[in-house]
């Protein structure tokens, strides 16, 4: 009997479209904070300028989310028949941080394992019976539990900043400090940044997403005006050398 090979479309994404880029998250004294800019880029193109990143998920928990902006749409809904199915039991308990991010750990593993991933790195924080969490996934499962997160260039620009400078005991005032801080070195370094930011903190009382607002920066830094002192070989010292060599 002749066998018949049947292949099933994968029309999953490929690639992104339309892209928000780092967030940072630390816990404080009395709970977390996370930070987000709120640009949303086609490749390097600055598409959209008021996309919020930053959403609280249930009583106990705030979501950040890097990447695909559409992708981060359907893992709120996902997110939503989540809590609404939890406080259709309504037992006097609702899922906490902890609770939350192995779902989602579990979502974004299951869609990499189907090769149509959701395009996204996320990270979730709260408190619940005064328990502070923070916590990542990346776009195919990856995840773990940390004092502070970051997502994207964040994680090689703005945690290092982190390491030296966190501690347990932070105040709110300090803790924005250190989040404002490491969202203007990401807002020097990394071209899909924009001066729009919010910082969003959540507590065992309530979650407050701070309205959107720009940091105070300067340009006048000597390495930004020749950028390829000392980098000898570079693609623009190369250019302009032949630039020079063509006209003579």
């Amino acid at each position: 009997m002749e066998r018949k090979l049947r292949f099933k479309l994968v029309t999953g994404r490929w690639n992104p479209y339309v892209t928000g880029t780092s967030v940072v998250a630390i816990k404080y004294k009395d709970g977390i904070l996370m930070a987000a800019d709120m640009g949303g880029s086609y490749g390097y193109t600055l598409g959209y300028k008021s996309v919020e990143r930053l959403k609280p998920v249930g009583k106990h928990s705030l979501l950040g989310a890097s990447g695909e902006i559409s992708d981060f749409q359907e893992i709120l809904l996902y997110l939503d028949e989540l809590i609404l199915y939890d406080n259709v039991w309504d037992d006097l308990n609702s899922l906490g941080p902890k609770e939350v991010h192995s779902y989602l750990t579990r979502v974004m593993y299951n869609r990499r394992n189907k090769f149509n991933p959701l395009w996204n790195s996320l990270i979730l924080g709260g408190v619940k019976i005064g328990q502070k969490y923070l916590g990542m996934v990346s776009m195919i499962g990856v995840n773990f539990e940390d004092n502070h997160v970051a997502t994207g260039f964040g994680n090689h620009l703005a945690r290092p900043i982190l390491r030296d400078e966190w501690h347990d005991n932070l105040s709110f005032e300090d803790g924005v400090k250190l989040l404002e801080k490491c969202m203007r070195v990401l807002l020097y370094r990394d071209t899909t940044a924009v001066n729009k930011l919010q910082i969003a903190k959540i507590t065992e009382e309530s979650v407050t997403i701070s309205q959107p607002y720009s940091l105070k920066t300067f340009w006048g830094y000597s390495a930004f005006q020749n950028l390829t002192v000392g980098d000898e070989g570079s693609w623009l010292d190369m250019v302009t050398g032949w630039a020079v060599t063509t006209m003579e």
